[in-house]
C-alpha cells in the first residue's frame, strides 16, 4: 500500500493503521466553497483536547512545564515574547504575563504571526480599546499586499491572523483565508508540488505544519487532501535527511537537519525542526510514519530547554503518545517524484550518510560534512544497503552487489528515457526522476556489467 520500501520493514503495524496513513478522510472537498471559522477562542492550536493536556502537564508538574515556569517565572529573556508570555498565561493563569503579551503584540516591531497569537489567546487579558487596536494591526497585516514570492512562513502568518480575527473585523479575514487556500495552495503550490519542484523546502516544515494544524482545527480543512503523495512521504523524509552526528549545546542535544553549505548549525532552525515533528504526529497520531517520528522524539536529551525551544517543547510535545522505533526504517529513501536520494550506513550515530537534494550532494562521514562534485567522483560510492556510480561511470560499469544493496545511477539527464542493458538480461528502457537519478534492481551475489544509453540510440 505504501510507494516506498520505507515501512515495508513494519510487519507489525496493523493493517488498519497502514490504511489510514495511505488513505486521508475527506474533510473538506477542494471546489472554491467559502472558508469559515465556526471556533470560539483560543482557536489557534489550543484545541479543547490539547488544552486538557497541557493543564494536566502542568498540575502534574511534569519536566516539560517546570522548565517552562523556570524561565518565565526567572523572567527570562525569551526570544519570542508575545507568543511565550500568551502561553504563560493561558497555562498557567498568569495575569502579569497575559497583560505583557498585549503589550507587546501592541508595541512597534511585533511580528504578524505572533500578534495573532496573543489576540488569540488573551481575550480576557485585553481592554475593549486594546482588543480593536489589535484587531486593527492583525486586518492591515492581512490585507497588505503578499510578497511577490510568499514565503511559506509569510503565508502561515496571514493564516493565523485571518483565523483570529474572522469574526471580529467583516469580510478581510474570509477573503485572506480563501485566497490562500484555493490560490496560493490548490492554484499554485499544489501543481507544483506535483511536478516535483522543490517549492516547500526541508525548512518550510514548521511553518507549514502550524497552519495546517490551525486551519483543519478552525475550518475543517485539510491541505493533505490535494497531495496525499507529498504529505505521506514528508515525515520519512524529514527523519532521513538529519546528518547522523549529534550536536551537543549547553541547553541540550540537537540534531542537525541538511543544509547547502558546510557551515556552522543554526540551533534555532534544528529546534523548529524537532517542533515540526511534534507537529507533524500531532496532526496523525494514527500513521506509521509518525509513530516512527514519534519514537525518534521520546529521547528526553533532546527535550527543548532553551529559551527559544522551550515554549514549544511545552506546547506541543506529548510524552503519553506511543511510539515506534525509528530503527525499523530501511536505510535508503529514494523519492522519484522530487528526485532525492537518501542513504544511511546504520541508524547509529557514527553512521555515514549520503544525501542528494535540489542538485546539491553530499557525504557526512566521521564527523565531517563534504560537498561532492559528481563529475570528479572516480569510483562508485558504496554504503550499506546501496550504492551510486556517478558522472562517465554512469553509462557503462560492474559491481558486485552485497544483498539486498540498491544501486543508483546518477548524474543523468533529469526525465530523459534511456535504454539499460545489463548481463544476461533482455535491454529495456527506463526514464530517469527529477534528479537525473536512474534507479537500477540488479542480480545480487555476483560480478555484473551495466550499460546505459540514449534511448533509441541501439
Amino acid at each position: 500500500m505504501c510507494r516506498y520500501d520505507t515501512i515495508e520493514a513494519m510487519t507489525k503495524i496493523p493493517a488498519a493503521g497502514l490504511l489510514l496513513a495511505c488513505c486521508f478522510s475527506p474533510l473538506w472537498s477542494q471546489n472554491d466553497e467559502p472558508v469559515m471559522v465556526a471556533t470560539e477562542h483560543p482557536r489557534l492550536f489550543l484545541t479543547p483536547q490539547r488544552l486538557r493536556l497541557l493543564k494536566r502537564e502542568r498540575e502534574r508538574t511534569s519536566a516539560r512545564w517546570i522548565q517552562f515556569e523556570t524561565l518565565m517565572a526567572g523572567k527570562a529573556p525569551m526570544p519570542e515574547r508575545g507568543f511565550a508570555d500568551a502561553l504563560y498565561y493561558r497555562i498557567g493563569g498568569d495575569a502579569d504575563s497575559g497583560r505583557r503579551a498585549v503589550t507587546w503584540a501592541l508595541g512597534a516591531g511585533a511580528d504578524l504571526r505572533q500578534q495573532a497569537i496573543v489576540f488569540d489567546w488573551c481575550q480576557e487579558a485585553m481592554t475593549d480599546a486594546q482588543r480593536r487596536d489589535l484587531a486593527a494591526r492583525l486586518q492591515r497585516g492581512i490585507t497588505a499586499a503578499p510578497a511577490a514570492n510568499e514565503t511559506v512562513g509569510q503565508v502561515r502568518a496571514r493564516a493565523l491572523a485571518a483565523i483570529a480575527v474572522f469574526d471580529h473585523v467583516p469580510q478581510t479575514p474570509q477573503k485572506e483565508l480563501e485566497r490562500i487556500v484555493n490560490t496560493w495552495w490548490n492554484g499554485k503550490t499544489v501543481p507544483a508540488l506535483k511536478a516535483g519542484k522543490s517549492v516547500v523546502g526541508r525548512d518550510d516544515a514548521f511553518p507549514l505544519w502550524e497552519m495546517m494544524h490551525a486551519l483543519r482545527d478552525s475550518t475543517n480543512i485539510d491541505l493533505r487532501e490535494a497531495v496525499p503523495r507529498f504529505f505521506k512521504d514528508f515525515p520519512i523524509e524529514h527523519l532521513m535527511s538529519y546528518y547522523p552526528a549529534l550536536y551537543p549545546a549547553p541547553e541540550n542535544d540537537y540534531r542537525i537537519g541538511l543544509t547547502r553549505t558546510n557551515s556552522e548549525p543554526d540551533l534555532q532552525q534544528a529546534a523548529l525542526s524537532r517542533v515540526a515533528e511534534m507537529l507533524m504526529v500531532a496532526f496523525d497520531v494514527n500513521a506509521p510514519e509518525t509513530n516512527v517520528l514519534q519514537g525518534w522524539l521520546m529521547h528526553d536529551k533532546f527535550m527543548l530547554k532553551g529559551t527559544f525551544g522551550a515554549p514549544y517543547e511545552f506546547l506541543w510535545a506529548n510524552p503519553y503518545q506511543p511510539g515506534l522505533s525509528y530503527f525499523h526504517v530501511p536505510l535508503v529513501y529514494h523519492n522519484p517524484d522530487t528526485g532525492r536520494l537518501f542513504v544511511r550506513s546504520s541508524w547509529d550515530d557514527d553512521a555515514e550518510w549520503f544525501g542528494y537534494f535540489d542538485g546539491v550532494m553530499q557525504m557526512f562521514s566521521e564527523g565531517r560534512l563534504t560537498i561532492l562534485n559528481p563529475k570528479l567522483m572516480a569510483a562508485p560510492l558504496s554504503l550499506k544497503e546501496a550504492a551510486m556510480v556517478f558522472g562517465a561511470q554512469a553509462r557503462k560499469f560492474k559491481m558486485t552487489l552485497d544483498e539486498e544493496q540498491a544501486v543508483f545511477v546518477m548524474g543523468l539527464e533529469p526525465r530523459h528515457p534511456y535504454d539499460v542493458e545489463v548481463d544476461d538480461e533482455e535491454m529495456y528502457e527506463a526514464e530517469t526522476d527529477p534528479g537525473g537519478i536512474l534507479a537500477l534492481d540488479l542480480p545480487h551475489g555476483k560480478e555484473v556489467g551495466v550499460r546505459v544509453h540514449e534511448a533509441g540510440s541501439r
